[in-house]
């Protein structure tokens, strides 16, 4: 393979191959043989990939980069190497079934990751690129960009249209396809038809690549957190957050940072999470709520992936960019959920686990802290640079017509909410009892949310059984509905204490929020309409006059 490269048969593409098909191999001979490869086929790419006269050159501010952007056969070269790192990172490691890798702990007994040892040289360069890239869309540098550069920015036409759901045109069988399904042709070693194509894809093949070697690394365990420094990680990956377009946050949030939080020890919890959480949430909330509020007011989203940059119909336009917000939205309140995940929250007891049926003793409240270093939602509101956006976005999304994304940020209510039960925290208890019921009661006017309504009607029973004692806020706003009196909410209370069935108390819940809402809450009336009819033949769609969908079964002579 050395041989072949030095006399210019070997593309570097297909370098990559080929030492990917051995690592194939090996993965099956043991990690003695897995180490013995890498080191095999990695070492060459080191020497390169490590000297400081590129790095210094190309990535110590971004006129650098672009003048990299210039330099065609390095530039490709970079890119082939980052790629096969991600290669080598899915290739190598442990079988299923046998040894879990994902956690080498300091005090873990069991063999390292086989590409452990290679992190620490691999991973700053990377980091490096990855900054200068994120630097080309703050607004000072993009202005100072030269014409080609400026345009390598833009969306691609590929990316537009997979946006749209329209199909791209095929390419040739030596094309690249990133994890979008968008591709680029890498059978000319980077000459692509024109410097500006040419460069938008250099940037999106390290940006993904790039992205997912970090994501990879991350799952590796203590080898990453401590062969790293947190502050130039968070200077990498969210100095220029603000800058960013909702595209590039969605993919940084989905490809490493998820990976990140989900596998970070939980002594590294301090140092790691709120320099990386505490921008990316500031920001999103702030971001998320001006394009929701645009959408739901002018019918636009008004994203900053599409300034400037899109011709065709205002109706194209449009769809791109609700898609846009509505994927960034869903993918903040999948990172929301995943902080609220049974892994990462094993400190925190159900309340089937903690004994309380129905009211909880106030001598068994815990303080707040006690549940920091093994809850990731304990820790999450213990820091309130965290704690304050991610609250303020979970009262968001409630406001916001994408049942979806209100499905995902469930369970980060519930372990918010299971947290105030539990302690004795008159923030956290006046934020639930007020600000989360009162929202998430506001979630069941959207029609939107009617297929997880018995989710958020169940968040509402967990409130008032184990709060409205300790906070008047749930009976207040239960009150201020249009439709029901004082004595419908004590004949609701009298209901509740003479079951401890939690099926049974939602029900009363469910039926109480329907009357005392005039029957306005949306997301009830259409879980109420909606039927499941199995094994029925001949059956006709029909439109009623009220705009409602119903069936008429002809062979029972029925309408449901």
């Amino acid at each position: 393979m050395a041989y072949l490269q030095k006399e210019g048969c070997l593309l570097r593409a297909e370098h990559n191959l080929l030492g990917e098909a051995f690592l194939v191999m090996a993965s099956a001979a043991g990690i003695q043989q897995q180490q013995e490869v890498l080191a095999w086929l990695l070492e060459p790419l080191s020497k390169e990939w490590t000297q400081l006269e590129w790095q210094n050159a190309y990535l110590s501010d971004p006129t650098g980069l672009v003048h990299l952007c210039s330099e065609t056969q390095f530039m490709w070269s970079l890119f082939h190497t980052v790629t096969f790192f991600e290669k080598a990172l899915k290739r190598s490691g442990f079988r299923k079934g046998n040894i879990n890798f994902l956690n080498n702990s300091a005090g873990s007994s069991g063999p390292l990751h086989p590409m452990a040892s290679h992190l620490s040289w691999m991973l700053p360069p990377l980091l490096k690129i990855l900054r200068a890239i994120h630097s080309l869309w703050s607004p000072p540098v993009t202005r100072a960009l030269t014409g080609e550069v400026k345009g390598a920015l833009v969306m691609s036409d590929v990316e537009r249209n997979t946006l749209l759901g329209e199909a791209n045109s095929k390419l040739s069988k030596g094309a690249l396809t990133f994890s979008n399904g968008s591709q680029i042709d890498m059978n000319k070693e980077g000459y692509a038809e024109s410097i500006e194509i040419d460069i938008r894809n250099w940037l999106k093949g390290i940006r993904d690549s790039g992205y997912n070697v970090l994501g990879l690394s991350a799952t590796i365990g203590d080898s990453f957190f401590k062969c790293l420094d947190v502050h130039y990680v968070a200077l990498a990956l969210v100095e220029n957050i603000q800058s960013m377009e909702f595209r590039h946050i969605r993919q940084l949030v989905h490809s490493i940072l998820i990976p990140l939080v989900k596998c970070c020890p939980p002594d590294l919890w301090e140092v790691w999470l709120e320099k990386l959480l505490r921008p990316l949430l500031v920001h999103t909330q702030l971001a998320l709520n001006c394009s929701w509020s645009s959408l739901l007011q002018e019918g636009r989203a008004k994203v900053p992936d599409l300034h400037g940059i899109l011709g065709g119909s205002d109706l194209k336009v449009e769809v791109m960019e609700e898609k846009l917000l509505r994927d960034l939205t869903r993918e903040i309140c999948l990172l929301l959920s995943v902080l609220a995940s049974s892994g990462l929250n094993v400190g925190l007891p159900s309340l089937e686990q903690s004994g309380h049926i129905s009211r909880v003793d106030a001598s068994s409240l815990k303080d707040l802290d006690t549940f920091a270093s093994i809850s990731m939602v304990g820790f999450v509101l213990k820091h309130k640079g965290i704690a304050l956006p991610a609250l303020q976005l979970t009262l968001d999304v409630f406001k916001w017509n994408d049942g979806e994304a209100v499905n995902k940020v469930t369970s980060f209510c519930g372990a918010i909410i299971l947290l105030a039960i539990l302690t004795n925290n008159v923030e956290l208890l006046q934020f639930v009892s007020k600000d989360l019921f009162y929202a998430i009661i506001q979630g069941l006017a959207l029609e939107s949310n009617g297929i997880i309504s018995a989710d958020l009607v169940g968040l509402c029973r967990e409130i008032f059984v184990y709060l409205s004692d300790r906070d008047p806020a749930p009976r207040q706003i239960l009150l201020s509905l249009p439709c029901i009196t004082l004595q419908d909410l004590l004949a609701f209370e009298e209901a509740l204490t003479k079951t401890s069935s939690p099926k049974d108390q939602k029900q009363h819940m469910k039926s109480l929020l329907i009357s005392a809402s005039g029957n306005q809450l949306k997301a009830l009336a259409v879980q109420k309409s909606v039927n499941v009819i199995t094994n029925v033949s001949n059956w006709n769609y029909i439109q009623n006059t009220k705009g409602f969908q119903c069936f008429q079964l002809v062979s029972m002579g029925l309408v449901v």
